[in-house]
């Protein structure tokens, strides 16, 4: 049986190692199948206060399951960083694992391993990152609560503490305004500029997790970061008109081009007809000739082809041939010669 158990946990130790280069004790005792993310979840937030009674076997197994993979560190190089797990409470404190709160029992569960693999930049982030305190988190009530400290009807909102739910003025985080998710610049600055935050979060019942619905931040830090999104959105807008207005110079640079390869192709071309050809053609995104790598480049045969199609609806009866229900292909050979006979009169002496 112990060497069954052993080969699941390097399964599970390895699977974490190539997605993330780290390995946890909690995340092997998941891979194993022995303590569910629900119940992991519960536990950062205070409730149960150890995690040791929702393991689906005892602490011993659980603990010889953390020696081998302890064993597997050893053998694959693998670094060792001691992470504190802090509770998502007012209080933050310091969450235990075991009932007996063993120092050397928490000190295993609390030791992540880190991969010789990735860089010491990268190793140091992870490190950081886990060491980080959670945020903040208040729930967004499905239904009436009442509070545990002051024992009259909670609101909307509510944070989980040792007694029961309390109300977020008990709480003390009453003085927080609520700014929904959606935009990310915002929620970052407002929660970089806020002294106290706390992330919102509802539960799902169709998708059995606790799911964010925004940040709890100072009013003074949102109004700040309002302010600076605003001028961000000013600065966008002035690069947009910069943009806009580089378009239209290269666009009428292109439509000058145009128009004076007309006049050479087509000297008898009047110059404001020129000039309407070359600008029609060159409309951004109508996929007309002005626009294709061939009318870019000027192309003899594409203009060509831009000023026979402006001979044929301006100077003959095509489009009231059209209108008449004519079929297109027999419109276009009705007129085929009066446009010949324009473009001849165009077209420079033989």
């Amino acid at each position: 049986m112990s060497s069954k158990i052993r080969g699941r946990v390097v399964r599970a130790a390895e699977s974490s190692l190539a997605d993330a280069g780290v390995v946890s004790p909690i995340g092997v005792l998941i891979g194993l199948g022995w303590l569910t993310e629900a119940a992991v979840e519960r536990w950062r937030y205070g409730k149960p206060a150890r995690l040791e009674p929702v393991l689906q076997v005892d602490l011993a197994k659980a603990t010889m399951a953390i020696g081998y993979l302890e064993t597997l560190a050893r053998e694959r190089g693998l670094r060792p960083s001691e992470t504190d797990y802090v509770a998502r409470t007012v209080d933050r404190r310091r969450l235990q694992f075991s009932e007996s709160g063993d120092p050397g029992v928490e000190r295993r569960f609390r030791t992540h391993w880190l991969s010789p693999d990735l860089p010491e930049r990268k190793q140091q982030q992870l490190a950081e990152r886990q060491s980080k305190p959670p945020d903040l988190v208040v729930i967004s009530a499905r239904k009436p609560f009442t509070c545990a400290e002051c024992s009259e009807p909670g609101g909307d909102l509510l944070i989980m503490e040792d007694p029961g739910p309390l109300c977020l003025t008990c709480a003390g985080l009453d003085h927080l305004v609520f700014l929904p998710s959606g935009n990310t610049a915002l929620t970052r600055r407002a929660k970089k500029a806020s002294r106290l935050s706390a992330v919102v979060v509802r539960f799902s019942t169709t998708r059995k997790r606790y799911e964010r619905q925004g940040l709890l931040v100072e009013e003074a830090a949102l109004a700040d970061a309002e302010q600076q999104t605003l001028a961000d959105e000013d600065a966008r807008a002035r690069q947009r008109e910069r943009a806009a207005e580089r378009r239209s110079e290269q666009d009428l640079a292109v439509q000058a081009r145009l128009a004076d390869k007309i006049r050479r192709l087509f000297p008898g071309c009047p110059a404001e007809r020129a000039e309407a050809i070359a600008g029609h053609t060159n409309v951004r995104g109508s996929g007309r000739v002005g626009r294709t790598a061939a009318g870019r480049a000027l192309d003899p045969d594409a203009i060509t082809r831009a000023v026979i199609a402006s001979i044929r609806h301006q100077d003959t009866e095509y489009e009231d041939l059209l209108m008449a229900g004519v079929e297109r292909h027999e419109a276009r050979a009705r007129v085929q010669t009066a446009v010949e006979q324009e473009l001849d009169r165009w077209r420079p002496p033989s």
